[in-house]
């Protein structure tokens, strides 16, 4: 009869075996903001929509009983709304990088695509805006 060569590996319950990818979406935040460099922006609101896909991993599994192991969608729509009531963005590309400076301090994050679009601007258009991605560099400079 043949032996089997099986090892027992015991397991550290510290380290996890797994990597988890997760991605937070947010659609069509619409919200009514000043938001423009020209003087009719500045003077009259006009709704702008936010998407987002927000890539961040993990190494452990989300605790339904902990807000923190987990990147909140609500935080986000609320930073987004706080930072367009501080302050007048000129150019949606301004606005995007005050959002990547935000959302970038959580370490877990890794990826962002957020698309900015203005529904009012032009008539012959239902919307015009932007879409920017930007990833964290994990290469040493």
């Amino acid at each position: 009869m043949k032996k089997n060569n099986f090892k027992i590996v015991k397991i550290d319950k510290e380290k996890s075996l797994f990597n988890y990818e997760k991605k937070i979406l947010i659609n069509e935040l619409i919200l009514d903001l000043k938001l423009g460099y020209y003087d009719f922006e500045r003077e009259n609101a006009q709704k702008v929509k936010f998407s987002l896909e927000i890539d961040y991993q993990d190494k452990k599994p989300s605790n339904d009983k902990d807000l923190k192991s987990i990147v909140n969608y609500g935080t986000i729509v609320k930073l987004i709304r706080k930072l367009v009531r501080k302050k007048h963005y000129n150019f949606l590309e301004t606005l995007a990088e005050a959002v990547f400076d935000e959302l970038f301090k959580d370490k877990r994050i890794a990826k962002i695509m957020l698309k900015i679009e203005k529904l009012e601007i032009l008539k012959e258009c239902s919307s015009v805006g932007i879409q920017i991605t930007k990833k964290r560099s994990h290469d040493k400079f």
